[in-house]
């Protein structure tokens, strides 16, 4: 291995993703010296097979049910069918510039990009095309890949990842989608409105099983008006092809067939293979250990995103490549709250919460001392325009702050932002429902939920 020692990056980042572009842009923006190497594209998971393609697809989805609907508002208009090739081109156009877009960011920031293969091989250097890259500090961001189950081999074509169904060149006729959580769901109301006939697996008791159990419930409520239908409680057994398709079978006994299965069931770490065990970086199931300001067992190695057991959310992987580049440039780093994260998925309705969810808040202050209001949507005027139902729910602790905003449908995502401001500042909610919200607007729907909390409800029920 040749042994460039004519440069010693401040830092080398292992990994193009969200987490390492974000490290990357920061450092450099500090004055640090940064080389950052990818294999395949700058932007990783998320710009590429991940939050931006499938976004794409569920809002396809949406201008699909606008059409099928139009007449609802009264206007005249027929749904002919899905163009797959025009999709994939809206999809592939809005990635393209994004890509772009941040290939020059990265270029005006002065980082040094390197295309390869890369594979850690000290704690203090990186050995890509041939080449040692040394560095005084290391950053890992390898990020994930789908995962699949001991003995169920995913085929691309009846069997098939999330990776595989972004680039699917048709609407499959039926699917079985194996795993109810949000990659499972955004993509089980994506082909719904595409026409697909989808059935959902899930082996816990809910879909989405990390958000609240009332957040939850709504979601089911609402897929079942949409018809796509979800099996919950059984896990999975095995999956067989029959003479068209896949036919899978549960624990109890009981089968389904479609065209395609998706497996859905999460994200695991890409690590093996990559020199982490032999310099002695601590890791478990794959994922790399870290304490709160991301750094590893070594000192001089970091790790971010995905490829840590953090939130597999983009906008984690960002906060917490900026903070390692912060922490290294010498400025005073502030460990992530990660209750107080945003998260969204975004199918039809969309889901959003910040904060924690009902049973964690009674779990942690005690039952007595958590209060739970829910606001209909049906009371607030830009929900009625929009057609959409839900509910936006507060967890308080009594006579104290919100601790958990959890909201349920269409464009809730779009709330979230102030839902964040409300449990990272610790607000009460009678501080809330002083500020004054714009009408008629969904974002009303938030205020309006503090008010009643407050005690003094204006377009809800007391």
């Amino acid at each position: 291995m040749a042994n460039d020692a004519s440069t010693v990056f401040d830092l080398v980042i292992l990994g193009g993703g969200s987490g390492g572009y974000a490290a990357a842009l920061r450092a450099s923006q500090l004055g640090l010296d940064v080389a950052l190497i990818e294999k395949n594209k700058l932007g990783g998971t998320c710009l590429h097979n991940g939050c931006i393609p499938t976004k794409a697809l569920l809002h396809a989805g949406e201008i699909a049910d606008q059409a099928r609907e139009a007449d609802q508002f009264g206007v005249l208009a027929s749904f002919e069918g899905i163009d797959i090739k025009g999709v994939h081109k809206y999809k592939d156009d809005v990635i393209a510039g994004l890509y772009k877009g941040l290939q020059g960011l990265v270029a005006s920031r002065k980082v040094t990009y390197i295309e390869g293969e890369g594979r850690l091989s000290s704690a203090t250097s990186v050995d890509v095309n041939g080449q040692r890259i040394q560095g005084r500090h290391i950053l890992l961001a390898t990020g994930s890949v789908p995962k699949s189950l001991p003995g169920l081999e995913i085929d691309g074509n009846r069997i098939i990842s999330s990776d595989h169904a972004l680039v699917l060149d048709r609407v499959p006729q039926s699917a079985i989608i194996l795993g109810g959580g949000v990659i499972g769901v955004e993509f089980a109301s994506a082909w719904k409105s595409f026409g697909t006939d989808v059935t959902i697996v899930e082996g816990l008791k809910h879909l989405v099983p990390v958000e609240d159990e009332n957040s939850s419930k709504l979601l089911e409520r609402a897929f079942r008006k949409r018809g796509i239908k979800f099996n919950l409680g059984t896990f999975f057994e095995k999956a067989e092809y029959t003479q068209d398709g896949v036919r899978v079978t549960l624990a109890d006994g009981k089968t389904f067939e479609a065209e395609v299965l998706l497996v859905a069931i999460g994200r695991g770490p890409v690590s093996q293979g990559l020199g982490y065990e032999e310099v002695g970086v601590a890791m478990d199931r794959g994922y790399v250990l870290v304490d709160e300001y991301m750094q590893t067992n070594i000192p001089t190695i970091s790790a971010v995103g995905d490829l840590v057991p953090t939130l597999q959310l983009a906008h984690v992987g960002f906060a917490e490549g900026i903070l390692v580049a912060e922490r290294l440039a010498g400025l005073k780093a502030v460990p992530i709250d990660y209750d107080g994260v945003p998260r969204v998925t975004y199918c039809h309705p969309e889901v959003a919460s910040v904060g924690i969810t009902e049973a964690k808040a009674k779990e942690i202050y005690g039952a007595d001392k958590v209060v739970a209001l829910k606001y209909n949507l049906a009371g607030n005027g830009k929900s009625k325009i929009l057609k959409t139902a839900g509910e936006i729910k507060l967890v308080q602790v009594k006579d104290g702050a919100v601790v958990g905003v959890h909201m349920v449908g269409d464009r809730m995502g779009e709330q979230v932002g102030e839902a964040q401001l409300v449990y990272n500042w610790e607000a009460l909610p009678a501080e809330v429902a002083q500020l004054i919200h714009a009408h008629p607007t969904q974002n009303e729907a938030l205020g309006e939920a503090h008010l009643a909390l407050a005690g003094k409800p204006l377009h809800s029920h007391d």
